[in-house]
């Protein structure tokens, strides 16, 4: 790969998804982009290149995103979101949800589900204090691939033992061979649907819980503040965000607010007004 090649994968990853490469990353393209080239009939990434930039290179260029955007995921990650989620976003939104019984839960970057299932899990083991509710949680991401996976929802001996609790796989998970597969029940609590967060998000609706973690990390400033803004839009008054633990709205947007005590978990700001912020969230000035 020369560095003509690299620069210009740079840029084609930059504009599809986002995704910001460092100058020291040719080693990651060269692991996850020569599946892809042999995928194509091609023997290098130079001759991948040259196909991107043929009205050709659509389909190719398409599995080139799906390559470098697919990001690990487990079970009950960070654990303190889902601490938070049972203990602060649950009963608040259930309180406030009271006449309408429904509360709507969005997962961003879901990957292969494990996000998204956690929170399922959660919801059915309150039992009786969740069953007269009904929530519906969207998983969305840019790969098609790993959301397959994720509809399927079996996964590996390694998967599991990867931050699940022992009692959860065991009532909710049974064992096919050297794989688990979800209940029926947990996976029909999950919808997935593929979303590049430089797209719109109008059609998904309005939530009132939003996991947006360990993604806006890959993503430059203006990007970030450019997706926090529309998804503080998607939220309703009272809702709840939650980023990961390298990831802020501080000095970024004043769409959000932290809720104190709760690290990592904001609500949108009442004072703010769509439009009112500058691209690096400093009030513009008449």
């Amino acid at each position: 790969m020369t560095p003509a090649d690299y620069d210009f994968l740079r840029s084609f990853l930059k504009e599809r998804s986002g995704l910001i490469l460092s100058n020291d990353k040719q080693y990651l393209i060269e692991s996850r982009l020569m599946p892809v080239a042999r995928q194509e009939g091609l023997d290098t990434i130079t001759a991948l290149v040259a196909k991107l930039k043929t009205p050709l290179g659509r389909v190719a260029g398409e599995a080139v995103v799906e390559a470098m955007t697919t990001n690990e995921s487990f079970f009950f990650r960070d654990k303190t979101p889902f601490d938070h989620f049972s203990n602060v976003m649950l009963p608040q939104m259930m309180e406030a949800r009271r006449t309408q019984r429904k509360i709507r839960i969005w997962c961003a970057a879901a990957s292969t589900g494990q996000e998204p299932y956690s929170l399922a899990m959660i919801i059915k083991d309150m039992g009786l204090k969740t069953s007269a509710y009904r929530f519906d949680i969207i998983g969305t991401d840019i790969s098609r691939e790993v959301l397959e996976r994720a509809k399927v929802g079996t996964y590996s001996q390694f998967e599991v033992q990867r931050g699940l609790p022992i009692q959860m796989l065991l009532n909710h998970f049974t064992q096919k061979g050297e794989t688990w597969e979800i209940s029926p029940a947990i996976r029909q609590m999950v919808q997935y649907r593929p979303l590049n967060l430089f797209d719109s998000f109008t059609a998904l609706g309005t939530f009132d819980v939003v996991f947006i973690r360990n993604v806006l990390i890959y993503f430059e400033q203006e990007a970030k503040v450019a997706i926090l803004e529309r998804v503080a839009k998607q939220m309703a008054p009272d809702a709840y965000m939650v980023l990961g633990a390298a990831e802020t709205v501080v000095g970024l947007t004043d769409a959000f607010k932290a809720v104190p005590g709760s690290r990592g978990l904001y609500q949108p700001n009442p004072d703010f007004v769509a439009g009112s912020v500058s691209p690096f969230g400093a009030r513009k000035t008449a």
